[in-house]
């Protein structure tokens, strides 16, 4: 018989496993403002019912297609909390949705995250909301709603997961699918902040086998700490692309994640079509450089792991690459010439030389779609 009593005289509580109502009513009170911030044409709901709602008529759409996209921040998190580096990965985490929106021709309109937590602490989750917030904003869309789940037993200490969706609209005629990209389309590499959101898992390796000292310079740059390096935020490319994409000057964007170049690019090419991109047509990130030494890494594997200083890649007609690189330099993105579409089976190849991404000859990376 068990005769261990109640933790309270009144019988057992929600609080008593681990889980404070409390808590989460204040947290929903003190990112309130940050969501009202992100209001747009369509959205102007409060915080707090069951859903969020959003007018696309409000936004201006005449015929839209709506658009979804949902992702997470993945193993960058662990550095996060191992860190205290929070404020970045809600940018992440609306950067991973709303870039993938933008590739279908699509303008973020709305955004839901769900924060889930053994234990929620307040601080570090208003961080995170304060960067999904920011997120939001430079992504022109709406933070509506969300969830924030606590769940004892399921996420150790101080551990805890994102996830964000994002739903857009593009006018029916102005979806962007790859059929109009031809043999002889331009290719332009919009500069990345950093490693984004991929290949954190490979990173957290190397430092481990490596024994970095995270909260030191970088090797590659003495102004900047190591762990705020790999931290940078995802790199939103929404302002610059949108209008470029509303003309109708963008025939194919590719967002750069998992799958590096190599893969990320051939899947918005038609068939008969191949991405032959020139690894010396532009200069490797430090940082990029610095992973490569650490890793030893082959710059086949390069390609195809990390995004190497290329976070989006758009393809133009070949009258319009000029025009269009100096329209994303004046909102303020870097972009480069980095290849062109070739007649041939769908996929991409990256062509380097022995002075690119510290190739020991002349070396190709190959991915057939």
């Amino acid at each position: 018989m068990n005769d261990t009593p109640p933790p309270s005289a009144t019988g057992y509580t929600y609080a008593d496993a681990g889980v404070s109502i409390a808590a989460g009513n204040a947290l929903v009170r003190a990112i309130a403002p940050l969501a009202r911030a992100t209001r747009r044409p369509g959205a102007d709901a409060e915080l707090g019912g069951f859903g969020g709602v959003f007018d696309p008529r409000a936004a201006g759409y005449a015929d839209p297609l709506l658009v979804a996209a949902n992702d997470g921040v993945g193993t960058k998190l662990r550095l996060a909390v191992e860190h205290d580096r929070h404020d970045g990965v809600g940018i992440d985490l609306v950067a991973m949705c709303a870039n993938d929106l933008l590739v279908q021709g699509a303008e973020p309109l709305f955004f839901l995250d769900y924060y889930a937590s053994g234990r929620l602490d307040e601080e570090v989750a208003t961080r995170v909301v304060a960067g999904i917030a920011d997120g939001c904003r430079q992504a022109g869309c709406a933070l509506i709603g969300g969830e924030t789940a606590e769940m004892p037993g399921m996420y150790a200490g101080s551990d805890y997961d994102l996830a964000g969706f994002c739903v857009g609209a593009v006018e029916r005629d102005r979806l962007l699918t790859g059929a109009a990209i031809r043999p002889g389309d331009v290719l332009l590499g919009l500069a990345s902040s950093g490693v984004h959101s991929n290949g954190f898992s490979l990173v957290r390796r190397l430092a481990a086998d490596r024994g970095w000292r995270m909260e030191r310079p970088a090797l590659f740059d003495p102004d900047v700490l190591l762990i705020d390096a790999l931290m940078a935020p995802t790199r939103i490319y929404v302002a610059a692309l949108l209008p470029l994409l509303k003309a109708g000057r963008i025939r194919g964007l590719a967002h750069v994640t998992g799958g590096g170049l190599l893969e990320n690019v051939p899947r918005v090419l038609p068939e008969g079509c191949r991405a032959a991109i020139d690894a010396g047509a532009w200069t490797q990130p430090r940082l990029m450089a610095f992973l490569q030494a650490q890793g030893r890494i082959e710059p086949e594997e390069m390609a195809r792991t990390f995004n190497c200083g290329i976070g989006m890649v758009a393809v133009v007609a070949p009258d319009e690459a000029d025009a269009v690189a100096a329209a994303l330099a004046s909102a303020g993105e870097t972009a480069l010439r980095i290849g062109d579409v070739r007649a041939g089976p769908r996929g991409c190849t990256v062509t380097g030389g022995a002075e690119d991404w510290s190739g020991r000859g002349d070396w190709t990376a190959s991915h057939d779609a």
